[in-house]
Formats: C-alpha cells, structure tokens, sequence
C-alpha cells in the first residue's frame, strides 16, 4: 500500500522520483506528491491522480536546483484524496512522506493544537510531521527517535529537514529499504523502485533510523550507530518491465510454469527437508485475500489427506478473536508480500501464546519471512501486478506439498512415490491450459456486460471458486459471488435470471455428481453454465473446459489459470486497468 522513494546525491532528483514511483504505481494510489531540496529552500509539488498527473504538474513548474527529493504515492486512510491531503507534508522545519497508519493521531493531534500547532490536513502524517518537529533542536537523528517513541501503529517515514542536506528515514511494520549507488543513494518501499539504479540494498528493522548522504549511509538504534549487513538483490530490470505484453498480469499468469518449475525443483527432490506438520494435532491458517483462499485449498488437503484438523481464519478477524489453543497447535501464515499487517499482527499473537508459527512467503526479506518459526519460500519472484497469480498459484502448490509431505510421514499415502513423479509434469500440464488462452478470451467477450456472476462448487472445488470469483469482480468490477453448490437452493437461487453466468468447478469424483445435479438446478433458471472439470464425462451445458486429471493433491494447481485468464479477459474487453484495479494495493499495511 502506497509508495515512498527518496534520492540523494550529485544529480537533480526529479528523474529518479518520478521514475520509483511509476515502478511503485502497482501498490495502489489515489494521489502523489514530491519535495525536492536546496539549502532552506524545500519545493513541494502534489496533486490528485495519476503520476502523469503529477509530472505533467511538475514540468510547468520552476523547479529549484536540487540533489536531494523525497516522493509518495498515496492510498487514502484519513481524510480524503485531495491535494491537501497528499504527502508531502510540512510542519516548521520538517518535510515528511508516510505509509502506514498512526493510530493515535487523533490524541497527539489534540495536544498539539493546545501547543499551537495549526494544522492544515486531514492526515495522520501531518501529525507525525509534527511530532518530530517538536523535538526537533538541530538533531535529526535525536529528533525522530524521540518522536517514534509516542507514534503507535505503522510508520515508514521518509523526511527531509530544511536545514540539513541530508536524507533521513525509519520505519516500523511497514516495508522500507536503501539503496546502495554510486556517489549517491536511495530510500524505497520496494527493491522494484531502484533496481534499475543498483542491486545493492540494506534492510531496515523497526525503529532503526537511517542517514543518507551522497556518500555515506549511517544506521542508528536507540540513537547509536550499528552495523547493518549489504544485500544484493537477484530482481533484473526485466523482471520489472513487462515485456510483450500488454499487461503485468498476462505476464505474470505466463510465467505460471517457469515460477512453479522453480519451486518444485526447490522442494520435489528434497522431500526430506521438507516442513513435516505431522506431528501437530490442529492447524490454524491465518491469512488474507487470495493467500486465505489458497489456504482454504490446503485445509481441505490436510484435513483429507493427512487426517490433521485444520481451521482457516481472516488474519483481520484472528488476531482479535479468543483463540483456545487446547491441543498441539501450528499456526500457518500466508502472505505473498510478507508484510501484511494483520498478519503480521496474527503471527505475533500466536508467539505470545507460545504456539508455534510457519510462513509461506515470497519475499525472503519481508517481515513475516524474518519473525515466524520455520518459513517456506514461494519462487514467484517480483509480482507487480495487483491481482495476484503467480504468487497465489505456487501457494496453492505448497500446500499440495505439505499435505503430501504429512500423509507420507503418517503412512496414509501408498502411492507417494507415483505422486512425486507426476508433480514433476505439473509445469507441462500449465503450459497446456495456457496455450488454450484465447479459449479464455472468448469467455471474456461473452461475459463483458454481465453485471452479476457466479461461481459454485463443492468441497475443495469451493474454495477454488471463491478465488475465480475474487478475480472477476477485482479486476473487471463484475458483481460476483461464490456459493458451495448445495447453498444455493438456500436463498442465492432466487437471484439466478436469464443469462447469468455461472462458472462450476467439478474435480471431485466424490461428491461430482451432486455439483452437476446444482448445475442442471441453476441451468433450469436459464443460467448460462461455463464448468471447468477434470472428467471429460461431465455433461457440456454451454461451455466445457476440461484439464489433464492428475492426483488430487495437485488438481487444483491445474484449476488456477482458467479462472485467471476469465478474470483478465473480462476486464480486457471492459478496457479497464487490470494491473492497478481501483481502490485497491498490493500490500496491504495497514489495518
């Protein structure tokens, strides 16, 4: 959610904000802004919408001779999206750009009006502008770390002082790295924002406050200085481009195979060092969006398969609950990001119960990657569109792994050695479901003026459905729901009309025939049936697509692009902006 980039050094700044944040567009914003620095002189330039927005703005502008900017995107939380409202934000001495949330910006914000203060935005990031220009006395360093001191909630603060020619930054629960250059240097919420300027970064852990120079980059703790290791990132400028497609998101769904290769040679051959959860009695999966979705899919593997019970739970709504850990409990967490913070909140609660936690995460350097007990890393690579595929896919794997994995280690599963030779042949089998895209495509161009959709199924072909119907209603803004098959007699029936599409899922041999029986019930009704099944047997209503059937550990693997391409094509014929839906980021940090 939202984007910071900061610059220091020998050139103008203006290029480098504009360019980090055109990288950072795929988080999510509703407006931007920049501050840009000579001696006491600080120029702030912000207005609504786009970047181009903002850079049509800038190049009317004057601007002052400069070495040292700070810039954001914004993602409204308090107070509207307007320019006022947009960061960057002043208070005496201080310029300032945030992500996160100050949660108790209201009572700070009181206290600071009885000082005086006058406030001229809506925003908790003035509040905390302001903070830290109360303590200001000359000491940048001294001044924010006393200021983090009062400031609850998430922060990621980027800040410029009119009087240093220095760049500072700090952050807490809310993702912020440094960028390593030559005779200059970068602050960025994301290593996508810098990659074409360097490789070489520096991850901050909370409340570690940083001064930049053209040439020096200095880390403080508590006001001392420490010693924080280089990293090198393996992100390429193409992984950041979007090549010959016209969209992140068609890119992202094409590299299905290549990431899920990557993963399976990761983990397929080295089963031993697999996570082995077999050894605990409940399984709690806390996550959010699409990754609950992918979990989902995992309760009802281990549940089936590994005979482990198993609860899937909203992070948002866990880590307030009262949770009775009454039996040998793992918590699993679920976030492509890493930086989720209801997650991230969720994790924590558990720790302080003592329960242990196990992550599956795509960034290695992420908050979630670096706090829970054990962690089993995705190798999605940089996903910037903001509807996840890849990344949801290969999480989707992993638990078809660690159900694998449990059963084995339990001697439920015979044919354990006849699986792991078929997971093998998963990257040629996606390859053929992404060869029929225009099959997808032709979907899309049915159902473009639809204004409701509907997805059913049963079992794990339920919790299948609830992220096909996530992917048509984020990107291309059609009303859609996801009913398990038999629910709908219960009252969604009665919204069934002439035309309606509904998409069946039908994997499960079991249960296939009480699916068909809810389709033939809704087709009644004169909806239009779109089924996407494993069994060539399977009545074709007005549409059939039929997959390679493999073991029902990685079946649903096999699912995930149809139901993506159908997303993606139905915004496509909409001439909507699929890789930024609206009012909606990619990393969601905040409450």
């Amino acid at each position: 959610m939202c984007g910071i980039v900061g610059y220091v050094g020998e050139q103008h700044p203006k290029e480098f904000l504009l360019d980090g944040l055109k990288k950072l567009e795929y988080r999510g914003y509703d407006s931007s802004g920049i501050a840009i620095k000579n001696n006491d002189n600080i120029q702030i330039i912000k207005c609504t919408g786009k970047i181009s927005d903002l850079e049509e703005k800038i190049n009317k502008e004057n601007l002052i001779s400069s070495k040292i900017g700070i810039a954001h995107t914004r993602w409204a939380t308090h107070g509207e999206a307007n320019e006022t409202n947009a960061h960057p934000h002043k208070v005496g001495k201080v310029t300032l750009v945030h992500n996160g949330i100050i949660e108790n910006a209201t009572d700070l914000k009181n206290k600071l009006v009885n000082d005086g203060v006058v406030f001229r935005s809506e925003t908790d990031t003035e509040v905390a502008c302001a903070v830290i220009s109360k303590y200001y006395k000359g000491n940048p360093i001294e001044a924010i770390t006393e200021a983090i001191q009062l400031l609850k909630g998430s922060y990621a603060f980027g800040v410029l002082f009119e009087d240093q020619d220095k760049l500072y930054a700090v952050r807490k629960d809310s993702p912020l790295i440094i960028g390593l250059g030559k005779k200059e240097n970068y602050i960025a919420s994301d290593i996508a924002a810098i990659i074409k300027y360097t490789d070489q970064y520096i991850l901050l852990n909370d409340d570690e406050v940083v001064e930049l120079s053209g040439e020096n980059v200095t880390v403080y703790k508590d006001g001392k200085k420490i010693k924080k290791e280089i990293q090198t990132s393996t992100m390429t400028i193409e992984d950041a481009n979007k090549g010959n497609y016209k969209h992140f998101m068609l890119k992202e769904i094409m590299e299905e195979p290549i990431v899920l290769q990557r993963t399976l040679n990761k983990y397929i051959n080295n089963m031993d060092q697999m996570v082995d959860i077999s050894p605990y009695e409940e399984i709690h999966i806390v996550a959010c969006g699409s990754a609950l979705y992918a979990g989902m899919i995992g309760k009802c593997l281990l549940e089936e398969k590994a005979n482990i019970k198993c609860m899937t739970d909203v992070a948002s709504e866990y880590r307030y609950k009262k949770i009775i850990y009454d039996r040998k409990t793992l918590v699993i967490l679920v976030s492509q990001s890493g930086e989720t913070a209801d997650t991230i909140a969720a994790m924590r609660k558990a720790h302080e119960e003592g329960i242990d936690t196990l992550a599956i995460v795509n960034v290695k350097t992420s908050t979630i990657a670096r706090e829970a007990k054990q962690t089993l890393f995705i190798e999605a690579g940089p996903e910037i569109a903001v509807a996840t595929t890849k990344a949801y896919l290969l999480q989707v794997a992993m638990f078809s792994l660690i159900a694998l994995k449990a059963a084995h280690s339990k001697k439920l599963e015979k044919n354990y050695k006849e699986i792991i030779e078929e997971a093998k042949q998963l990257p040629d089998y996606l390859r053929k479901v992404l060869n029929d895209k225009d099959v997808f495509a032709g979907i899309g161009k049915e159902i473009k003026g639809a204004r409701d959709a509907f997805y059913i199924g049963r079992g794990v072909d339920y919790a299948m459905c609830e992220e096909g119907s996530l992917k048509l209603k984020e990107v291309s803004y059609t009303h859609s729901d996801a009913y398990q098959a038999g629910e709908l007699k219960h009252g969604t029936i009665s919204l069934i009309e002439d035309g309606v599409p509904v998409f069946a899922i039908i994997t499960d041999d079991k249960i296939k025939d009480k699916t068909e029986s809810n389709v033939i019930e809704v087709e009644s009704r004169k909806a239009k049936i779109y089924t996407i099944t494993n069994d060539a047997s399977i009545m074709n209503h007005h549409f059939k697509y039929v997959v390679e059937k493999i073991s029902d550990y990685f079946q649903p693997v096999l699912i995930v692009p149809p139901l993506q391409l159908i997303g993606y094509y139905t915004a496509l014929e909409r001439g909507l902006d699929i890789d930024k839906p609206r009012n909606l980021a990619k990393s969601v940090t905040v409450e």
